[in-house]
């Protein structure tokens, strides 16, 4: 784990509501990957800043164990013609964890976010704002794949 301090993040893409409870993000979150693969308009996003896919954990109802938004999309340098269903948001900038994933996906990403929630310590630093994963160019480099994840601390 890294501590670093982001700055400001636009993020346009799909989103879907969802909780951890009984297992149902991890359906929930499949299905919008789904939908994202699938669906060609999110691909023609206007002002995409690059071609890495961010997943964003926005609109924490209480913490990891309540309600959330799942948004599924491109970062871009400004909100124009944003396609129809889907949605805008920005990432607050501040201080953030960085944790890296490596192996097999999505495995290896699922086993930092089990790591993340059993550390009891680091969830009492969650800030709870948004948290995301980048998936750049090394996403699909097999057992050598990578992931980002970035988790909001409080100050």
């Amino acid at each position: 784990m890294e501590n670093i301090t982001i700055q400001e993040k636009k993020i346009i893409g799909m989103v879907i509501r969802t909780t951890n409870e009984n297992g149902q993000s991890a359906n929930d979150i499949e299905l919008l990957w789904q939908k994202f693969w699938k669906d060609e308009t999110i691909h023609q996003v206007e002002h995409k800043i690059s071609n890495d896919i961010y997943a964003v954990y926005t609109h924490y109802e209480t913490d990891f164990t309540g309600y959330y938004d799942t948004i599924i999309g491109y970062e871009v340098s400004v909100f124009t013609a944003i396609p129809e269903g889907f949605v805008s948001l920005v990432i607050e900038g501040g201080n953030f964890a960085k944790f890296v994933s490596t192996g097999k996906m999505p495995e290896a990403v699922f086993n930092t976010w089990l790591d993340i929630w059993a550390d009891q310590e680091f969830n009492l630093k969650r800030a709870y704002k948004s948290d995301f994963t980048v998936h750049g160019e090394k996403y699909n480099d097999g057992p050598e794949a990578e992931v980002e994840t970035y988790i909001s601390v409080k100050n």
